[in-house]
C-alpha cells in the first residue's frame, strides 16, 4: 500500500503562480496534464483565472481532486464566447480525449460521417468509409463522439431508427428505443411511410442548419393537431419542440445557412507561430485544434516578414487539408493568394467561399479562434523558456564539458520490456530542442537471446543503434537501469572507442517513484542521488518514463498480435481462410470474442456447431 501523502498542492516542479498570472478572466475550458504529458482532467469555467487558481489555493479539496492536483505539471486552456459554450466544449473534449479524472466515453481516433440511408424507412447511422455509397452523408466529424452526439439529437427530436436492417426486418414488437421516446416504431407499423419520410426530411434540413424553419414547422403541426382535438399527437410535436429548443440553447452560436465552416486563426511572435482550426458543423462548435510552428532562422526579437507570414499560412493550409476534407466555407484571419485558392477549389471539387471580414456570429467565431491562438502561443513560449532552463541545468550537471548548444544537445534513452521473456522489445526515445521528438523514436525487436535476459537485450539494441553508425552517437545516452545495464553499455563503448562520460544509468527507486532514482555513471564518477524537487531529475524522469512507455506499448502490441493468431489457431475447424474471414468481419480478435453464436454463424464457412465450439473455447 502506498503511503498517504499531502497532495493538495502541486509538485514543486510546477510553477502554479506563474500559470495563474497568465490566465485570462474569461470563460473557457482548461486541460490539466501530468509530467508525462498524459491528460488528467478537463473542466469548464466562467472565469478561467479564478477557477484554475482555486485548485492550488484551496486546502479543502476532495481526495480525488487532491490526488489529481498533486500530479499536475501543465495546464492548457481554450477561451470560449460564454460559459454555455464552455460547457458544451468541455463535454466534447471529455468524450474525445478521455481524461483520467473525468467520466469517460469510448471514442475512435478517426474522422467518421453521419449517414442517412435511402431506404423506405431510412436509417441514421455512424459511418466510416467511402462516401460514394447511396444515402446522405454529413461530415467528416472531428471524432466519433461528435457523430454519436448528433445521432442522439436526431433520435430525441425526430424519432428516427438506428437499428440494423436485419433487426428492423425481423421485429415483431417495438424495441426499447420506442419505449423511451427515441424511435417512432416504423418496424411494426406505428408510423406510415409518408409521415416517416417527413421526419427524415426535417432531420436532413436540421443537419444543414435550417433550425428556425423546423421549429416553426413543428409549432404549426402542434397547433393543427390541437385544433383537431388530436391532443396526443400534438403532445408529440410539443415534446419535439422542447427537445430541439434545449439543443439550441446549449449552443449560443447558431448556424447561418447550410454550410459547414472551418475557422482558421493565427498568432506569431519572433520565431514561433500558433495556428488554430475551429470546426463548426451544423452550427455547433465541435472543438478546435491548435498547432505550434517553429520558424527556422527567425530571430526571437525580429518581427515576422509579410512574405514569410504568407508562406507560413500557405504551407499550413496545404499540409492540414492534404488529408482533411475542406468545408464549403473557410473563415480565416488572412487573405489567401490565388494559387492557394485554386488548390483548395481543386481539392474540394467546388469553388470555396473564403471570408475574412465576417459579421455577426461568424465574427464571434473568428475572434474566439484568434484569442485561442494568442493564448496558446503565450503558453508555448512560457513553457519553452522553462524547458530551455531545464535542459541547460541537465547539461551543467551531466555533461559540463560539452560544447554543444542547448538547442542541439541530443539525448537518447533506452529501455527493455518483455512479458516473462515473451515478445522482448527495446525502445529508443530522443530528446532534442528542449522536447521529446516522437518522430525520431525507434523500437527494436530483440531476438536470439535467453528469454528474460535484460542485459543481453540492452547489449543488442546498443550495438544495433551505434556500432554500425558511430556518427549517430548523441551527446548523452540514458539507460533505464542500474549498474548491470551501465556495465553492458560501457563494454560496447570501450570496444567502439566511444567516450564513457556519455553514459548515465537511471536506477529506479521504489515503485518507480520520481525522486528516489540514483544516477549511475560509466566513467567512474560517484553515483548521484538528486532530491525529488530537482528540475533536472524531473526532466530525466520524464525522458526515462517515456522510454518505458514506448517499450511497454511495443511489447504489448507484439505479444497481443502473436496471441491473437494462436487463439483462433487453437480452435479445431478454424483454418487460415475461416480465420481471415472472422477477423475481417469483426475487426479483430476482440470483435470475434464480443460476437454472439448467431453472429459467428453468419460468417461464410462457419456452421452453427462450429460457431458454438468457437464461442465456448474463446470464453473458456
Amino acid at each position: 500500500m502506498e503511503k498517504q501523502q499531502d497532495l493538495s498542492a502541486p509538485t514543486a516542479s510546477f510553477d502554479a503562480p506563474a500559470l495563474i498570472a497568465r490566465l485570462p478572466q474569461r470563460p473557457g475550458v482548461y486541460r490539466m496534464f501530468d509530467r508525462e504529458g498524459g491528460l488528467l482532467y478537463v473542466g469548464k469555467a466562467g472565469n478561467l483565472k479564478r477557477r484554475v487558481s482555486s485548485y492550488f489555493q484551496q486546502r479543502q479539496l476532495s481526495p480525488r481532486i487532491a490526488h489529481m492536483v498533486g500530479k499536475v505539471a501543465a495546464v492548457e486552456f481554450s477561451i470560449t464566447a460564454s460559459e454555455t459554450e464552455a460547457l458544451l466544449l468541455e463535454n466534447n473534449l471529455i468524450k474525445q480525449l478521455k481524461p483520467r479524472y473525468n467520466i469517460l466515453f469510448r471514442d475512435d481516433k478517426t474522422y467518421p460521417y453521419l449517414r442517412i440511408t435511402d431506404d423506405r424507412f431510412a436509417r441514421i447511422a455512424y459511418y466510416r468509409g467511402a462516401t460514394q455509397a447511396k444515402g446522405h452523408f454529413f461530415g467528416p466529424f472531428p471524432s466519433a463522439w461528435a457523430v454519436k452526439e448528433s445521432l442522439q439529437i436526431l433520435q430525441k427530436v425526430f424519432h428516427l431508427r438506428t437499428c440494423e436492417d436485419s433487426v428492423f426486418a425481423n421485429r415483431t414488437r417495438p424495441c426499447l428505443e420506442h419505449q423511451i421516446g427515441r424511435c417512432s416504431g416504423p418496424c411494426v407499423g406505428l408510423i406510415d411511410e409518408a409521415e416517416y419520410r417527413e421526419d427524415i426530411d426535417r432531420a436532413l434540413r436540421f443537419l444543414r442548419g435550417e433550425t428556425t424553419h423546423i421549429l416553426n414547422e413543428l409549432e404549426s403541426l402542434m397547433l393543427a393537431h390541437s385544433e383537431a382535438m388530436a391532443f396526443e399527437k400534438a403532445a408529440v410535436y410539443r415534446n419535439r419542440m422542447a427537445a430541439l429548443s434545449k439543443v439550441l440553447q446549449q449552443q449560443s452560436m447558431e448556424s447561418e445557412g447550410e454550410h459547414d465552416i472551418d475557422v482558421i486563426a493565427h498568432a506569431q511572435h519572433g520565431g514561433h507561430a500558433s495556428l488554430v482550426v475551429a470546426s463548426i458543423r451544423g452550427g455547433r462548435h465541435l472543438g478546435d485544434r491548435s498547432f505550434i510552428v517553429e520558424l527556422p532562422g527567425q530571430s526571437e526579437a525580429e518581427p515576422l516578414h509579410e512574405e514569410t507570414q504568407a508562406e507560413l499560412l500557405e504551407r499550413f493550409v496545404l499540409g492540414f487539408y492534404e488529408t482533411a476534407r475542406l468545408p464549403a466555407v473557410l473563415l480565416a484571419d488572412f487573405t489567401p493568394n490565388e494559387s492557394l485558392r485554386s488548390w483548395c477549389d481543386a481539392k474540394a471539387g467546388q469553388s470555396l467561399q473564403w471570408l475574412r471580414q465576417a459579421q455577426g456570429v461568424r465574427r464571434q467565431w473568428l475572434q474566439q479562434a484568434q484569442h485561442n491562438a494568442q493564448a496558446h502561443l503565450k503558453q508555448h513560449l512560457a513553457q519553452r523558456s522553462s524547458a530551455r532552463d531545464r535542459t541547460q541545468a541537465l547539461i551543467g550537471l551531466l555533461a559540463p564539458h560539452s560544447e554543444v548548444k542547448a538547442e542541439d544537445f541530443r539525448i537518447e534513452c533506452f529501455d527493455i520490456s518483455h512479458s516473462s521473456g515473451e515478445a522482448t522489445q527495446a525502445s529508443c526515445v530522443v530528446y532534442k530542442q528542449h522536447a521529446l521528438q516522437q518522430k525520431l523514436y525507434r523500437r527494436y525487436n530483440i531476438e536470439n537471446i535467453t528469454a528474460g535476459d535484460d542485459y543481453a537485450a540492452m547489449a543488442q539494441v546498443l550495438e544495433r543503434r551505434y556500432a554500425a553508425n558511430p556518427q549517430a552517437l548523441p551527446e548523452l545516452v540514458l539507460i533505464d537501469g542500474g549498474k548491470g545495464q551501465v556495465s553492458v553499455a560501457a563494454k560496447l563503448f570501450n570496444a567502439q572507442g566511444f567516450p564513457l562520460d556519455r553514459i548515465v544509468g537511471v536506477a529506479k527507486g521504489e515503485d518507480r517513484k520520481v525522486g528516489l532514482e540514483t544516477l549511475i555513471f560509466a566513467d567512474g564518477r560517484q553515483a548521484l542521488e538528486l532530491g525529488p524537487d530537482a528540475a533536472v531529475l524531473m526532466l530525466i524522469a520524464q525522458i526515462r518514463d517515456e522510454a518505458h512507455r514506448v517499450a511497454v506499448s511495443g511489447m504489448r502490441a507484439k505479444r497481443d498480435k502473436a496471441r491473437q493468431q494462436s487463439r483462433l489457431d487453437e480452435v479445431e475447424g478454424i483454418g487460415p481462410r475461416r480465420k481471415q474471414r472472422l477477423l475481417a468481419r469483426f475487426g479483430g480478435l476482440r470483435g470475434v470474442m464480443a460476437a454472439s453464436i448467431d453472429e459467428l454463424a453468419q460468417v461464410e464457412g462457419v456452421s452453427k456447431r462450429l460457431a458454438e465450439t468457437l464461442y465456448q473455447q474463446l470464453h473458456a
